[in-house]
């Protein structure tokens, strides 16, 4: 008899995640906006990772109180582990989540380096300074992009 009960309680369980959206395809509609950092405040910025060994890309979103937000800020409040390197032009990021997982120097001679992309409007455009120079406004993004290629796609935009 007990064993019937948690048979049923597993079928059960099963067929409300499946109605609920789990197990199943996933639909836009259905997925959550991702819990923001610092959750009370009014504004929110995002920070958008793409890793070469994942297609799925990793959004962080950090709320702020402030008309704007430095990118520093936005990367220390997003919870991503990140390296930087200082250079006579500011920091550069070198790894993030352990992207590359060892690295001798922070831009690659050969293979890729992390490209920084300034999301504003609904759209990507390639970071003219470092992401420290950076100032986000309600709702605007970074995007990280390990790659190699010379004029890469932009990642996603952020979900909201």
């Amino acid at each position: 008899m007990r064993k019937h009960i948690l048979w049923a309680s597993a079928i059960l369980a099963l067929t409300l995640g499946s109605a609920a959206g789990c197990g199943g395809t996933p639909t836009a509609t259905h997925s959550p906006a991702p819990a923001c950092a610092n959750s009370s405040a009014l504004h929110r910025a995002y920070v958008v990772v793409v890793h070469a060994s994942s297609a799925a890309p990793v959004q962080k979103c950090v709320s702020f109180s402030d008309a704007t937000i430095d990118g520093q800020t936005l990367m220390d409040e997003s919870g991503l582990e990140y390296q930087t390197q200082t250079f006579s032009f500011g920091k550069a990021v070198c790894q993030i989540d352990n992207e590359p997982a060892h690295y001798a120097k922070c831009f690659a001679d050969n293979g890729p380096n992390w490209m920084l992309f300034v999301e504003t409007a609904g759209a990507w455009t390639v970071a003219q300074t470092g992401y420290t120079q950076v100032k986000l406004h309600d709702r605007e993004a970074l995007g990280w992009l390990y790659t190699a290629e010379q004029s890469p796609s932009p990642p996603p935009l952020p979900k909201e």
